[in-house]
Formats: C-alpha cells, sequence, structure tokens
C-alpha cells in the first residue's frame, strides 16, 4: 500500500505494465524527467498505465488515525474519510482569521483566539469620536479624556496668539504715533521756511526802486554841474 516514489500511503495508484504500483501523481512527475519504471527500469509508455480502483477502494476502507493524534484527538476512521474529519477535528491546527495575526491555534479554541486576538476586527469608538479601534486599543481608548486634552492645548495655543497680536498691535500703534509725531514737525518747519523764502523776495524788490530813483537823481545832478 506504500508508494516506492513517495513512501506514503498510494494515492490515486497505477499499475505499470511491469506490474508495479505508484501513486499517479509520483508516477507522472518521475516519467517527465526520464521514461523507465523506477523499481526495474523497464521502458514506461504512459499510455499502457492503468487505474487500479479496487486497490483504491482497499486502501480507503483502512482504519486510519486523525493526523491530530498527538495534539489528543483519539478518532480513527476510514483513510476515505479522513480528510473530512480534518475540516471539523478540534485538534486541526488554524490560522487566526484577523489580518495582521500569525498565529496558529486548534479549532476548539480559535474563537476564544478571535476575542482576545490583539489583530482583532476594528470598531468604532462608541462614544462617537470616530476613531477605529482594535480589542487592545478599546480597552485603553479614552477619546473623551484625548478630547479635552486636545482642546485645551488648542486655547493655549489661541491665547498665545492672540496675546503675540495684541502686543504686535501696541507695538504698530506706539509707531504710528511716532511717526505723525515727526510729519507734524517736519510739517511745521517747511511752513517756516516757505515763510521766510516768501518774504526775503518782497524785501529787496521794494529797496531796488528806491536805490535807482535815488541813482538817476544823482546822475542828472552831476550832468547839469559839469
Amino acid at each position: 500500500f506504500l508508494c516506492s516514489v513517495c513512501h506514503g500511503v498510494l494515492k490515486r495508484p497505477v499499475r505499470l505494465p511491469c506490474s508495479h504500483i505508484f501513486c499517479k501523481k509520483c508516477i507522472l512527475r518521475w516519467l517527465a524527467r526520464q521514461k523507465t519504471c523506477p523499481c526495474c527500469r523497464k521502458e514506461v509508455k504512459r499510455k499502457k498505465m492503468v487505474h487500479v480502483n479496487k486497490l483504491r477502494r482497499t486502501i480507503g476502507r483502512l482504519e486510519v488515525k486523525c493526523k491530530n493524534a498527538e495534539a489528543g484527538c483519539s478518532v480513527t476512521c476510514p483513510l476515505a474519510h479522513r480528510r473530512g474529519h480534518q475540516d471539523s477535528c478540534p485538534f486541526e491546527l488554524m490560522a487566526c482569521p484577523h489580518e495582521g495575526c500569525t498565529a496558529r491555534v486548534p479549532r476548539g479554541a480559535l474563537a476564544e483566539h478571535r476575542q482576545h486576538c490583539p489583530h482583532g476586527a476594528q470598531e468604532r469608538c462608541p462614544l462617537g469620536c470616530g476613531a477605529t479601534l482594535g480589542p487592545v486599543e478599546r480597552a485603553r481608548h479614552n477619546c473623551y479624556r484625548e478630547l479635552r486634552e486636545a482642546w485645551s492645548q488648542r486655547q493655549e495655543r489661541s491665547r498665545t496668539l492672540v496675546l503675540g497680536l495684541l502686543r504686535r498691535m501696541r507695538e504698530v500703534h506706539r509707531t504710528a504715533n511716532l511717526v505723525r509725531r515727526q510729519l507734524a514737525q517736519l510739517g511745521g518747519f517747511l511752513e517756516e521756511e516757505d515763510v521766510m523764502l516768501v518774504g526775503a523776495p518782497q524785501g529787496e524788490a521794494e529797496a531796488t526802486p528806491e536805490g535807482s530813483m535815488g541813482a538817476e537823481m544823482w546822475g542828472a545832478q552831476g550832468q547839469g554841474t559839469l
């Protein structure tokens, strides 16, 4: 009942013309490399292989233990039904269905593992903050405290910004007053300069005609004397 290639129980046994029997999958893989029997080295043609269905049924009725016998399973069943038993065996190792978890636990303990798995299905925060949390995160999540702390920090930042703006506005106000006073002083100085510049030509204009008339009279008297 054992295959000479894989040394396991025959699966879908086929017989070669030389009467040696192998698993169908094993002999096809062998013949892909060389066209001879693995036991007697006689030449083999794939068309001459024969399925041994009677032997297959005989092997299927053999009573075997569950492959998880060492883990504690005591079930014994026909070989043909062993795969069906494995699909429900409580000792069969199963991978955790949660994404990111690499644990493999017996099927009987899978439900308990899923409840405490740190990679469990994520859920929305029941308090309504909108956060998506896993089982471990839900145990220590307190969105009320976190939101209160975040609000306090934001208020502190806003207070700091407002104080900075008020200080800046006071500096701008003092600078504007200083510039206004300097502009007023400059305006007064310019008015005084305008008055001085406008008054000087008028005095010179009044003095010039008198001087010229005196010169003419002096010249006329001189000519008469001569």
